[in-house]
Order: structure tokens, then sequence, then C-alpha cells
């Protein structure tokens, strides 16, 4: 092993310290990036044989199900109430824990709704936020440490389509970012003073602001806005957070936010609707970042300061068109990069230093994926609109099965696969399941 893997192993491992590295306590996974060091997992089952238990969840929700110890937090709507929802399910049976009603109303959108972030835990207490902009912590007994709402504190959101940034816990502080387009649109947003895109920090226990940055852009109409997730991320003995959008990509100093470099743009003409989904992923010196709607993904090289130029870029995909995303966010596993193509169906795995492309496959059926993919057991497991999960072998991209966990009339199926205590968890539009091995 080379001194620069175990540095990445170190890195990777040191993400993981404050939950076990066999829970799933972020929605991109323990190591932040899609992947898991879980073993002895399924590449075959079925509705009836695998799968260790099921529940009945009330309506759709994009959020990835958290899991940590024997806890399983969701974050769902109601559809018969309109309302959203917090639970949380015993890992080992399924059986619900505890429940809360968060607020009234679902979403103004048909494609999406308010149950499209994911919750995050510190193996203490679970912050669930929606898009509403509603923030609820609990402790593991269900019981209500505070709550407080975004739009209420800093004006009413400003986006398309519905807010979809995950929170992200590091190093006790609570992170949760908003980029919003800097205008109303649709009669939403902030018309008393400048509406700002900014990365927020807030004491979890507590829910108090520790602090907020403003973050500017030069991105015009609906490019300023990104449902991203701010990803935390160490290089040289540097801490950072990651963050991408408005047409460029940034790196925070954990303790206040200040910005310590800056990258961009994928966007030189200031087109107008490139709203970003894909949130950043690193490995091997590599920041990797997907530009929208069938655009290059940008291989930045890390422990930059300052405003980066050409020479900040070790490589595009400009060349090879399949190396492309507009929704998932890609993986980074075994060393090399996974990126789901969700307009070209493909799924390739790229080498972080080159860009070298090892192999490239087409995936599955006719309808779109939105999951990102999750790295585990040599294998990636990925899902479709339809509920149609693949499993592919990482060593060549070999599909090894699919299997259809969504029912009859299922569609925009978008909750990422979670992987924890060798067990995957699954959820569709109007169930969550627990698959092992026999």
């Amino acid at each position: 092993m080379t001194a620069a893997n175990t540095l990445a192993i170190f890195l990777l491992a040191s993400l993981a310290v404050h939950t076990s590295a066999a829970d799933w306590a972020h929605w991109r996974g323990p190591f932040l990036n899609g992947s898991t060091s879980e073993t002895n997992l399924p590449s075959h089952w079925s509705k009836t044989d695998g799968v260790r238990w099921h529940v009945e969840l009330p309506g759709p929700g994009a959020a990835t199900p958290i899991i940590s110890g024997d806890h399983v937090f969701v974050s769902s709507t109601d559809a018969d109430a309109q309302t959203i929802l917090a639970f949380a399910f015993d890992r080992r049976d399924g059986h619900l824990l505890w429940q809360h009603k968060i607020d009234d109303g679902m979403g103004h959108h048909d494609n999406s709704n308010y149950a499209s972030p994911s919750p995050v835990t510190d193996g203490k207490l679970v912050v669930f936020v929606y898009g509403n902009g509603d923030l609820a912590a609990f402790d593991f007994a269900g019981n209500e440490l505070w709550r407080r709402n975004l739009q209420k504190d800093y004006g009413d959101f400003a986006y398309q389509w519905t807010y979809g940034a995950s929170p992200t816990l590091y190093n006790g502080k609570l992170y949760v970012q908003v980029l919003q387009r800097n205008v109303p649109v649709h009669g939403r947003g902030r018309t008393d003073r400048p509406i700002d895109s900014f990365l927020l920090a807030l004491e979890p226990a507590m829910g108090k602001t520790l602090w907020q940055h403003v973050r500017p852009c030069e991105a015009v109409e609906e490019s300023h806005e990104a449902y991203t997730t701010p990803i935390p991320f160490t290089c040289n003995h540097r801490a950072e957070i990651l963050i991408a959008g408005g047409d460029c990509v940034t790196g925070h100093d954990p303790e206040t936010g200040a910005e310590l470099w800056r990258w961009g743009t994928w966007n030189p003409e200031k087109i107008g609707h490139w709203r970003l989904v894909p949130s950043p992923v690193t490995g091997d010196g590599i920041i990797l970042a997907c530009a929208p709607k069938g655009s290059p993904v940008y291989a930045i090289k890390a422990g930059g300061t300052g405003t980066l130029g050409d020479a900040g870029i070790a490589w595009t995909s400009e060349h090879e068109r399949n190396v492309s995303s507009d929704v998932p966010t890609p993986l980074f596993y075994l060393g090399d990069f996974f990126v789901l193509n969700e307009g070209r169906r493909g799924l390739s795995r790229v080498e972080p230093r080159t860009g070298k492309v090892k192999w490239n496959v087409p995936t599955p059926g006719t309808r779109r994926y939105e999951t990102s993919p999750t790295g585990a057991d040599g294998k990636i497991y990925f899902m479709n609109f339809a509920g149609l999960v693949v499993v592919a072998d990482t060593a060549d991209g070999r599909i090894l099965s699919t299997v259809q966990m969504g029912d009859e009339g299922d569609d925009m199926i978008r909750s990422t696969i979670a992987v924890a205590h060798g067990e995957l968890f699954i959820r569709t539009n109007h169930k969550l399941y627990c698959v092992g091995n026999r």
C-alpha cells in the first residue's frame, strides 16, 4: 500500500470518527462519498426472499434513510393528511419507535416535495430538514430538542423548484446551505432586502446560529439555484467545507465560513437555466464537480487557495460524453470515481488523477436514474424512478442482478440506497425495506 493510499484511508476514517463506520449517518454515508466498508451484502434478492422486514410509509420522499445503531430515521410526507413527518424505526425488526408531525403542507410541485433533504445524526441526536425550511432536532428517544424555520429566520426561499439541501454534522457543528436565486421567482423570495445565498453553522444541541457566511456568485437567473449538500473535506491537514452551485465550487473554513478558495466557471456563456443538483465528491487529491444539463465533470486539484484558474483543473470529461451527471452525485470507492449518467443511462468508472475511463456500461431499462450510486462490498447499488434496483460489479461494471422493489405505478423514486450493519435500506414511494443475506 502506498503512503498516499494510507493517508487517504486515514482521512476517510477520520470523517467517520463521530459515528460508527457501520452506520449510515449522513446522506452520502460514513465517509461522505457514497461508500462504506460494510461487507457480506446481498447481490440477489426479491421482495419475498432476503427482505428482513418492511414498513409502509404514508407518502413519498426523496430523503435517504439514516441509520445509527438500532435506529433508522426517515423523513416522509403523509399524502392523505398533506403533512411532513419525522420517523424513527427499530433497525432490527422495523417496528415504529416514534414519529412526529413537523408541519402542514407537502410542497408546491408534482415532481418533488418537502421530504427531499435527508436527516443527519451524530449518534446522539438527529436533525431533520425539510424543503419548507423547517429544522427539527430530536434525541434518540424522540424528545424534541429544538425547532426553527430557515424562511422565518432568513426570508422566503427564492427557488424555482423545492429546496432540497441535506444538512451536515461535522466536528460539533451543523452545516446548512441555501443557494438560491438573487431575485424573487414565481412570487417566492423576499422583497424587503437583497436575497443572499449563504452557508449557515448551527450549534447542534440547541439549534442556535453560530455564524452565517454570505456566498456571492456571478451566475444569472436559475443558475444561482443549487440543491447540493455541504461536504466536509481535509487536504494537507486543512479542513474545508465544500459547496457547489451558482456556476462555481468553493471551499470554506469550517470554523468561520470564510472562503478559502473558489473555482468557476463551467458556464462562461451565462446560461440562465443551469441549476445544480449533484454535490461535490472527493478522492485521491481531486474534488469532482458535475456541471449540469449534460455538461462535463470537472476534476479540481485539492489544496488550492484564492481564485483558481485553468491550472487548478486536473482534467474534464469534455471528450467523454458518457461521463456526466445532471442529478446523481458521483461515488468515490475503491480508489476511483463512479459517475451515473441519468440522461444517457450509463455508469462509468473513472480514474481520479487522469480522468481515464476504465469502463462504461449501459444501465438497464428505460426509466431515469436519479438516485446516487452507493458503493459497498465490491458492488454498486442504485435505483431508477420505478424502483428497479441495479447491482453492478465494481471490477468491470457487469450487472450482477436487477430487483424490482417498486410497486406498480411507482414513479420518481429518488431515495439513495443506504447500507449499514450488513443490510441494505431501500426506500420506495410507499415502503421502506431492510434487505440482508440469509
